[in-house]
């Protein structure tokens, strides 16, 4: 993701209130950048991140290219890559380790409760309509009948966090260079 910030225009800020401005990266250009790609989602697709997949692996799988995984972080508004990009199976071990001192601790510890609105289906097309849940209270539960709840564990919603962030979107390579024009024209915009 450097290299995103490599040619972007500085902004010379007083953090301190000193008398001491610094030259800091004017990162308001992202917004600008991400404004340009909101309503282009026709020219982009899913990709499911395998585990231990790094964004530059998938950059240079898909564009040739390594240094354009601020291209993939871009697209899918990531700002924080170590909360925003899904864990590899050993690091999300560690983390609920740390989090609730063993997995099954977090199995055995309660979420919350949903009741199922939808159950999963497939379209005629193929296209697969995801399973629609809310979140309820213990009352609203208890009186929902067994094959419409869920008890969720901190486990299990701990993992569905994990797995979302595992499904992203990439931009078509027909388009890149276009992108990559927008960007540039952006960043000499300032």
């Amino acid at each position: 993701m450097a290299y995103m910030f490599e040619d972007w225009p500085t902004v010379s800020y007083d953090l301190d209130k000193k008398g001491n401005p610094l030259l800091l990266t004017n990162i308001t250009l992202r917004f600008k950048l991400s404004e340009l790609l909101a309503d282009k989602t026709a020219v982009m697709y899913q990709y499911n991140i395998q585990d231990g997949e790094r964004a530059d692996i998938i950059a240079h799988k898909y564009y040739d290219d390594p240094s354009l995984d601020w291209v993939i972080y871009l697209i899918n508004n990531i700002i924080d890559v170590q909360w925003q990009w899904p864990l590899d199976d050993q690091s999300f071990g560690r983390y609920i380790k740390a989090k609730y001192g063993s997995a099954e601790i977090a199995h055995q510890t309660h979420h919350q409760y949903q009741i199922v609105l939808h159950q999963q289906s497939v379209l005629f097309d193929g296209t697969v309509v995801p399973e629609k849940r809310l979140i309820v209270d213990k009352d609203t539960y208890d009186l929902t009948p067994l094959d419409q709840r869920r008890d969720i564990d901190k486990y299990s919603y701990e993992r569905e966090l994990n797995d979302q962030r595992s499904v992203i979107k990439i931009l078509d390579k027909q388009y890149l260079p276009v992108l990559l024009k927008t960007y540039s024209k952006a960043i000499k915009q300032g």
